[in-house]
């Protein structure tokens, strides 16, 4: 297929295969093996798989690879690999590439379960882990060395919203010869220029925007054909992290509205933290997209958008948070994230309950911390649902 389409013919379009029915929604191929029509057959495909051949539904799948080809031209990578969920894809990763006695270069401020693989399983397998504050390039420069494997980071951090100059820390990364991994999952497949800017593995939660409904778990390891077939492919069918081809069927279908779905809720979270910046009851309206924001330069150059998650900040903690959190008629209370539907979350008693309260306070996550992600909703509505909260308070 042409490779000279914009992006919204290419989330339709790309890498559709058609049965000899000719149908025109994709195929969802229920099957866990295939049949071959000869034992020379069989021996040939185990020898080597071509393009359009399959063994296994943990090795490959029709449905799946539709969903890989897209993701991959909508990235810009050579190739993709597709996983149960975002953290099988992280895991599988840095699990894939990484061995006893590597250095591996982190941003501190990650997701809970990121940090659980970095910390506590990678580690625990003789992986050297250094964190730093990803914000700063100074620390990049004096912790990878030599020999350093990879760096790793989240392009925008959760749930503090920090953006990290992809660009200039994938110079310092490339200058020691360090593969840039990144979680690029609040910068969204609509927003990225990560392949651009100089990373070498995309990884996302398709659970996230990519479906955009909250109905199902998947994830994708997105990079050059080299490292995803040779690499990733055999770590991951051995390990058996890879997507059903019912959930690669409904990321399909999200795929070909994220870009309409996306664009509207970054409106909506700009329109929400402009119309609460300055509100008393209030420290801190964290979005990128705000001039006031410590990386709004970088977001406006790196992205090309500012995302669809704000984070507010009460000034009277906890206490606070939950009676906001409580008061909402609109908004949800969830742990998801990029769904239609706005949901909020209390990172400190949620998602990141398991890290210490100096890390906790190090990070910004502070007792008074919410996480908003704008859904699709009215946003007079969702403006009016906040407000409200905030006089309950």
């Amino acid at each position: 297929m042409t490779q000279d389409w914009g992006k919204r013919t290419k989330l339709v379009h790309q890498g559709a295969r058609r049965s000899q029915y000719g149908e025109v929604a994709e195929a969802i191929y229920l099957t866990q093996g295939f049949v071959y029509p000869s034992a020379e057959a069989a021996e040939a495909r185990f020898v080597e798989t071509g393009a359009d051949e399959f063994i296994y539904a943990r090795y490959g799948n029709p449905t799946v690879a539709v969903f890989e080809e897209r993701i991959a031209a909508l990235e810009g990578t050579e190739d993709a690999f597709a996983t149960a969920s975002g953290m099988a894809a992280v895991s599988g990763a840095l699990s894939a590439m990484l061995r006893a006695g590597d250095h591996v270069v982190s941003a501190r401020a990650l997701f809970g379960s990121c940090l659980y693989i970095l910390e506590e399983i990678l580690a625990r397998y003789g992986v050297e882990i250094t964190l730093v504050d990803g914000t700063d390039l100074d620390q990049w420069r004096a912790a990878v060395r030599p020999g350093t494997k990879a760096v790793f980071l989240e392009t925008v951090s959760n749930p503090t919203l920090e953006v990290i100059d992809l660009k200039s820390v994938a110079e310092i990364a490339h200058g020691v010869g360090a593969q840039v991994v990144v979680d690029n999952v609040f910068a969204t497949p609509v927003f990225s220029r990560a392949t651009e800017l100089g990373a070498d593995v995309i990884i996302y939660s398709a659970t996230k925007h990519i479906d955009g409904q909250g109905r199902a778990l998947g994830g994708v390891i997105c990079g050059t054909r080299e490292f995803i077939r040779n690499t990733v492919e055999p770590y991951m069918k051995h390990t058996g992290g890879a997507l059903s081809p019912f959930n690669a069927w409904i990321m399909l279908n999200g795929l070909t509205t994220i870009d309409l779905r996306v664009r509207a809720q970054a409106a909506s979270a700009q329109a929400i933290a402009e119309a609460l910046q300055g509100d008393p009851r209030l420290a801190r309206v964290i979005y990128p997209g705000l001039p006031d924001h410590p990386q709004h330069a970088i977001a406006k150059t790196q992205m090309g958008g500012f995302g669809t998650v704000l984070s507010l900040d009460l000034k009277s903690g906890k206490e606070a948070a939950f009676r906001l959190l409580n008061a909402l008629n609109v908004a949800v209370i969830s742990n998801n994230l990029g769904d239609a539907r706005t949901i909020v979350t209390h990172p400190a008693t949620t998602t990141h309950q398991r890290l210490p309260e100096d890390q906790k306070i190090a990070l910004g996550i502070t007792p008074g911390l919410i996480r908003m992600s704008v859904g699709l909703e009215d946003v007079a509505d969702l403006i009016a649902d906040i407000r409200a909260g905030l006089d309950m308070i």
